[in-house]
């Protein structure tokens, strides 16, 4: 498409205030009569509240989705994440928390209040799992909520058994189905901050602290590392003051710098002891997403989506998307070799040049292991917005692509073919918005090929959202 002919993405960030279902979907094609599961997601579907608009994409109102298939047929429902900051803000006509970059217009004396009272968001509108047997949706604090799969009725808070503490968290734990646990962490955050790493046993008994680390400015991630036997925390240096982060000078990301001479700091530790095995500094970068990590000798192999600063959280401010304007920051697919030793320096090397994001592996069978396949969003040559899905293949080099002109497609989610062995034997689901039509398609593509097997036409749009996964069963783990 010339300049002058593209379709704008902007659609991607109008509101959606109709909830549906669940109801049937038209179908073009066939969904595999194997895929009896249900695709649960959540994102951001709601960015003017009242009078006001929100700053950040990050910052909608959180959303759930659910795609259930049976027998080649498939079924939706939508329904908003009834949390606290969702009924606050409705009660209030604007929005009454903190998200992570917009604050709510308040007093110096509610200012105040906050900071021996902070009001944390439950605003989960990244991603959707499964701790303890519950389904959960996420975000980046510690408090995540609960929901049923069936009804997507909200449940309230998953009420944590350890005492893990913390404020800020992730979206991205990691399943370890050696241990029976998922892993996550937590940063705490005072005079004397620490990252806090623990285990949610996937049996419902209290979450254990597995590694506590100081650190002086915590950094922003929004996800980290898991091999066999370790846990890699990837430290960006993209870091803030504890202090005035808890005294609310501003949102909550508006309170980070970008510090380049700190490096790119991986920290490893055995999952087992806690033990801090070994720290490395290598080239500053920053990523939202890793793709796998896996042991390999006396070496981590640790892949992850790269930019070379953190420039590309400024452009996903609402005003540039809602504007159209084309994404330049780019994010590739690089591989460390991050050393057990500490007399080793880290190599790294960029692996895929194209523009990736929102990655997913074949989980189940590859997680913490030697890989071959990724898949993940990408841009087109002149596209201003993820515009296709790939799937890379690491062994080959080799690409392949599925795009659709007007439409941009979101998060691929791999489902595996059931009893297969073989990696990458299985399908993607993706929610793809026709921006031309205004409305938005569930597709099924074969994981290998990219080939369209089928398509359900929704029945309306679907703002751009995150992160979801495919349950096999309601209650089952999902893999992240």
């Amino acid at each position: 498409m010339t300049g002058s002919d593209r379709v704008s993405y902007a659609a991607g960030f109008v509101d959606l205030d109709s909830e549906v279902g669940p109801l049937p979907l038209e179908v073009r094609g066939r969904f595999p009569d194997w895929l009896t599961g249900t695709l649960l997601r959540t994102g951001p579907a709601k960015f003017d509240v009242g009078a006001t608009t929100v700053n950040h994409w990050f910052d909608g109102l959180a959303m759930l989705h659910r795609f259930s298939f049976a027998g080649g047929a498939v079924t939706y429902a939508n329904r908003f994440l009834n949390s606290d900051s969702y009924r606050e803000a409705a009660a209030k006509g604007a929005l009454a928390r903190g998200e992570f970059a917009t604050d709510p217009c308040r007093t110096l004396f509610q200012r105040v209040a906050a900071v021996f009272s902070p009001q944390l968001t439950d605003n989960c509108n990244v991603n959707v799992d499964c701790f303890g047997g519950e389904i959960v949706a996420l975000t980046e604090t510690t408090l995540p909520v609960r929901f049923d799969a069936e009804t997507l009725q909200t449940l309230g808070h998953y009420a944590a058994r350890g005492d893990v503490g913390g404020m800020v968290s992730i979206a991205h734990p990691h399943h370890d189905a050696k241990r029976g646990c998922r892993f996550s962490y937590v940063v705490d955050l005072g005079r004397r901050s620490k990252y806090r790493l623990f285990a949610i046993p996937d049996d419902g008994s209290p979450e254990r602290i597995v590694a506590e680390m100081p650190v002086e400015k915590p950094a922003y991630m929004h996800s980290f590392a898991m091999t066999e036997r370790y846990l890699v925390l990837t430290e960006f240096p993209l870091v803030v003051d504890p202090l005035r982060l808890l005294l609310c000078a501003a949102p909550f990301i508006r309170n980070y710098r970008w510090d380049p001479e700190m490096g790119l700091r991986f920290h490893i530790f055995d999952k087992d002891t806690g033990q801090l095995v070994v720290s490395h500094v290598a080239e500053a970068a920053f990523a939202f997403h890793h793709v796998n990590a896996y042991e390999d000798g006396d070496e981590i192999v640790l892949d992850v989506i790269t930019y070379d600063d953190a420039s590309i959280i400024d452009q996903l401010y609402l005003s540039h998307l809602r504007a159209g304007e084309t994404l330049a920051a780019t994010g590739r697919l690089t591989r460390y070799w991050v050393p057990l030793a500490a007399d080793t320096p880290v190599d790294s090397n960029v692996i895929a040049d194209e523009m990736l994001e929102l990655p997913r592996i074949d989980y189940d069978r590859v997680a913490a292991r030697p890989y071959r396949y990724v898949w993940c969003t990408g841009r087109r040559a002149g596209g201003a917005f993820l515009d296709m899905i790939l799937v890379f293949d690491i062994i080959a080099g080799e690409t392949r692509a599925w795009s659709q002109d007007g439409c941009f497609p979101g998060e691929p989610v791999f489902v595996a073919r059931p009893g297969s062995e073989t990696e990458g034997d299985g399908v993607l689901l993706s929610v793809v918005l026709d921006a031309r039509r205004g409305l938005s398609f569930l597709i099924v593509l074969d994981a290998l090929t990219l080939e369209e097997l089928a398509r359900a036409e929704c029945p309306h749009h679907i703002p751009f959202s995150f992160h979801g996964n495919y349950f096999p069963e309601p209650t089952q783990p999902a893999a992240s």
